[in-house]
């Protein structure tokens, strides 16, 4: 199996991603790389800080158009907390500003009255139990740290949600596409069995596994 793409666009905390998906017996590299992320069997998006600072830094590192041809070649593709929200079109964060725009849809911030970041363990209610969710009991926790939550457009997308103030998605998938809010790799053993379930569709989707 050729490794996974984590990509490195100065934000993010790859290495504990790396060593998680290591762990569960599938290579990964961490690159910034346009050529190797384009072709790599399977691609995760990982992501902490502003959504501003994550799309510039992807424009200059030549990472968008990357991305984009993943995404449409089919791939699994993962993208997580920052790494999710920067998929839909546009975040108020700072802004508004520009996401890669693959899903429609806003990122906003959470509303008054609650603790802001998310920061934390809390229940996750599972509404496809399927793909990255496979086998995973209703009600799991995962570990969150977030200013700012996903309003996709078409809520057919929506995997997940979870209660914070109000109930948001903190999961999406459209064919190949998927991504989270929660951080899986902090998330002990159920965040373990998402990547193991995401690191199953990569090999099950690359044909030089068959």
């Amino acid at each position: 199996m050729q490794p996974l793409a984590i990509i490195d666009y100065g934000m993010g905390n790859l290495l504990s991603v790396q060593k998680a998906l290591g762990k569960l017996g599938y290579p990964a590299e961490i690159t910034s790389d346009p050529e190797v992320v384009a072709a790599a069997p399977g691609v995760i998006l990982p992501g902490v800080g502003a959504f501003a600072d994550a799309m510039n830094n992807l424009r200059q590192r030549g990472l968008v158009a990357a991305v984009r041809e993943a995404v449409g070649r089919g791939v699994p593709f993962l993208g997580i907390c920052l790494g999710l929200q920067i998929l839909f079109s546009a975040s108020e964060e700072g802004g508004p500003v520009e996401g890669l725009n693959l899903l429609p849809g806003e990122v906003k911030r959470l509303p008054p009255g609650v603790k802001v970041p998310h920061m934390g363990w809390n229940q996750v209610q599972v509404l496809k139990p399927e793909g990255i969710f496979e086998g995973i009991p209703a009600g799991t926790h995962f570990y969150f740290v977030h200013s700012y939550y996903i309003d996709p457009a078409d809520k057919g997308v929506v995997t997940a949600t979870t209660d914070y103030g109000l109930t948001f998605a903190v999961s999406i998938q459209r064919d190949n596409l998927f991504g989270v809010q929660f951080h899986p790799e902090k998330s002990s053993r159920w965040g373990l069995k998402v990547l193991k379930n995401f690191g199953e569709l990569v090999r099950r989707a690359d044909p030089a596994c068959h």
